[in-house]
């Protein structure tokens, strides 16, 4: 997943969007026995930034919000699901651990755009989230609870089993 880029987008009660990335992350994809796979994905977040907005970076790896001091990892483990889903789109289940709460979370991934999915074109997925069901309550008069996290992805080589 060298080639991908995941980042997220948070909106004010005015309406702008808030853009950021990490900039650091891992992600796998594992082939089970039965074919189906699992995806694995680590954000740290000591390293997530807003572009151009140092302030905003600031805060956002701050206490407020990722907390990047005491969470320096947000994680994202998916139940199984079918390799085709990467083509047709639709829901990947799974739990997402952050600030060191957890909850089931589901990443929808858009029906692909080419054939070979992740080889020849972004397989994108979108996960919004509360931030308030996970302690990042702060803010809300300047800032929505929905907090969306957005992955394109680009697989180097086949998944190995």
């Amino acid at each position: 997943m060298a080639r991908s880029r995941l980042g997220f987008e948070i909106r004010t009660r005015l309406g702008q969007r808030i853009e950021g990335v990490f900039p650091r992350f891992e992600g796998r994809i594992e082939v089970l026995s039965d074919g189906r796979h699992q995806v694995h994905l680590r954000m740290f977040t000591g390293y997530v930034e807003i572009p151009g907005k140092e302030r905003y970076t600031g805060w956002m790896r701050g206490e407020e919000f990722f907390d990047a001091g005491r969470y320096p990892v947000v994680e994202f483990d998916s139940v199984p699901y079918e390799p085709q889903l990467a083509e047709r789109g639709g829901g990947i289940h799974g739990r997402l651990i952050l600030r060191g709460v957890s909850h089931p979370e589901t990443l929808q991934v858009e029906p692909a755009s080419c054939l070979r999915a992740g080889y020849d074109c972004d397989v994108v997925s979108r996960g919004t989230v509360q931030r308030g069901r996970y302690g990042m309550d702060s803010w809300q008069l300047a800032l929505s609870d929905r907090v969306t996290f957005v992955l394109r992805a680009r697989l180097n080589e086949a998944p190995k089993p």
